[in-house]
């Protein structure tokens, strides 16, 4: 049998090396050690007898057998988790993954969602990455990480994508600096106050800066954070006028530390979506992708 000369590790050392590049990228990923990886790498080109990729200045490629025995190694793989869900045993899936998610999803259901991942998959080691949606993106192209909770525009195309659906933004403040702009506002009269707002890259900034620019309004009093955590807590200060998501400024509107201002625009809401490369994941990064947006949905309000 097969079995007795080729071994599922030496196969899932050899997808680790080609995805991330190097010896001890896969070490770390698959929680052994890079001698280990080589040498199921070399027991691998000993018993096949070819050479599947080679080794020159720190770089990595396939050769065309290895390439070609690459895309039969991740299909064996795929077939081999089968095995687990067809037993219903997902605890048996000790992997890793590679999660990204903005702060806004940190912020908000975040931990209902780890939770989530974890009753699923009790084996699985969630390394969590929280960034802005461009680094999550590039970090996914780049195959650093496996599973992101992003929002569009996004550069990056990849085959999994599970739309988790749209976040409306506000403009709120204190209370005391709401009460100074009752009624219906223009952006231009905010600006007897700072304007707080999203990181300058974001398509809630640009927009408005468009919008600013398009009804010649001065952009000196708008100030940009890549903390959205630091801007509802410099408008609960009363350091300004923030435009936010609205599910971020939830709590703070329930208790009203907060309160939103009546403003004639807003910029397009947040589109969220949940993103992997489906092509080479696994089962299980899939389904992490599905729990997404079961967690995103009961975040909703009601």
């Amino acid at each position: 049998m097969i079995g007795n000369v080729l071994t599922l590790k030496q196969l899932e050392a050899l997808v680790w090396v080609a995805d991330l590049g190097s010896f001890r990228a896969a070490a770390h990923h698959l929680n052994t050690t890079q001698p280990n990886i080589s040498a199921r790498i070399a027991g691998l080109e000993k018993t096949l007898g070819l050479g599947v990729m080679t080794r020159s200045a720190g770089n990595i490629e396939l050769t065309d057998k290895g390439a070609e025995i690459l895309a039969m190694a991740r299909k064996t793989l795929r077939d081999a988790e089968q095995i687990v869900y067809i037993a219903q045993r997902p605890d048996l899936i000790a992997d890793r993954l590679r999660l990204g998610v903005t702060e806004l999803v940190a912020c908000t259901w975040l931990h209902s969602y780890l939770r989530a991942i974890k009753a699923a998959y009790p084996a699985l080691n969630v390394e969590l990455t929280v960034d802005l949606s461009r680094n999550l993106d590039a970090d996914l192209s780049a195959n650093r990480l496996d599973l992101t909770v992003q929002t569009a525009p996004f550069e990056s195309d990849v085959d999994g994508e599970v739309e988790l659906g749209k976040s409306p933004y506000v403009w709120v403040a204190q209370q005391s600096i709401a009460q100074q702009l009752k009624g219906p506002q223009s952006v231009a009269d905010l600006l007897t106050h700072c304007v707080l707002t999203h990181a300058r890259h974001t398509q809630a900034y640009m927009e408005l800066s468009v919008h600013m620019r398009k009804n010649a309004i001065p952009t000196a009093q708008m100030i940009a954070s890549n903390s959205l955590a630091s801007c509802v807590q410099m408008a609960a200060d009363g350091m300004g006028v923030s435009l936010l998501p609205e599910a971020l400024v939830r709590r703070e509107l329930d208790v009203d530390t907060l309160a939103i201002i009546d403003v004639d625009w807003l910029p397009s809401p947040l589109r969220f979506a949940a993103r992997y490369r489906e092509d080479t994941s696994a089962q299980f990064i899939n389904d992490c992708a599905l729990l997404a947006d079961r967690c995103s949905k009961e975040f909703e309000p009601h």
